[in-house]
């Protein structure tokens, strides 16, 4: 009856959450999970994390846990360059995750983790545009991350994916770049921004709070094999043409793009390949005015 409405809800919720503590529980014991520590520092250390769904639904390999040292001073800016599927993407969210499950109680999927406390998670991940309200994939990255820096704080733990892919490169570039030197210089947030534009480890040499790290990879026979560990420095490539090999795209198509991207990655401007049976001129070479662009 409606009368015993009230006790019948209070008795419900009361429930839902021992359900929930108890699934956490049963969790963290079955998948060996371990029980983090909190302060009150900048400091988040993570020792081998592992992503929390990721970990138990992977059926053809193994997941490979990874380490993340953030301690707001002398690492609070960590760039995470490599070639796609990678695991970059896995690797930031892995460390948002492994930081709420803490923040709300749970134990986590690592060995060992300290975490100081946040206020906010701030990310930027995905490519999305949004048709009902007029907005492209740019215009819905560039209002996410204006977010971000407009309300991101000193405790703030922001994970940025790709930032600037949705425009041109030289402007996807700049933007990414000053966006960055923002969040090092002026917000000082604990961030892990992930990247395909290389240019971006020169922060390092500029700056004593950015690193560089990279998901490690090993090529044999024209082929790529993916080792998802992340380790220090830059990345030398991003391997765009083996992962389309791998998507299926024909030879012609990736041969021919082999070409081109000689052309443009040549100092010269001169297309500097083999010659094959179907000889092709210069003429019919993209031109690019820059093949790289340096900031400093």
């Amino acid at each position: 009856t409606l009368r015993e409405l009230g006790p019948i809800q209070r008795t419900a919720e009361a429930i839902a959450i021992v359900d929930v503590i108890c699934s956490l529980a049963e969790t963290a014991r079955l998948f060996n999970y371990c029980r983090p520590t909190l302060n009150e520092s900048l400091r988040l250390v993570i020792k081998d994390g592992r992503h929390p769904v990721l970990d138990q639904n992977l059926v053809e390999e193994k997941f490979v846990p990874n380490d993340t040292t953030l301690d707001g001073e002398n690492m609070r800016l960590a760039i995470v360059t490599g070639p796609n599927m990678a695991g970059k993407s896995t690797y930031i969210r892995q460390v948002a995750l492994i930081v709420l499950m803490a923040q709300i109680g749970s134990f986590v999927p690592a060995a060992n983790a300290e975490i100081g406390l946040v206020d906010r998670i701030f990310t930027r991940v995905g490519a999305n545009d949004d048709l009902a309200r007029g907005q492209s994939t740019f215009m819905v990255e560039m209002n996410e991350t204006s977010n971000i820096v407009n309300n991101a704080t000193e405790r703030s733990l922001v994970i940025l994916d790709e930032i600037g892919r949705g425009t041109s490169t030289f402007d996807g570039l700049s933007i990414a770049w000053s966006v960055a030197e923002f969040l090092h210089d002026k917000i000082k947030a604990r961030t892990l921004f992930a990247t395909h534009y290389h240019e971006l480890t020169k922060l390092a040499a500029e700056r004593k709070g950015v690193g560089n790290f990279n998901v490690a990879v090993r090529e044999w026979n024209e082929q790529i094999i993916f080792l998802r560990k992340i380790v220090p420095g830059g990345a030398d490539k991003s391997y765009g043409i083996q992962v389309a090999r791998l998507a299926g795209l024909p030879k012609e198509i990736l041969d021919r793009a082999k070409e081109i991207l000689a052309h443009l990655e040549n100092p010269n401007g001169v297309a500097a390949v083999e010659k094959t049976k179907r000889k092709r001129s210069s003429k019919n070479m993209p031109q690019a005015d820059k093949p790289q662009l340096d900031l400093l």
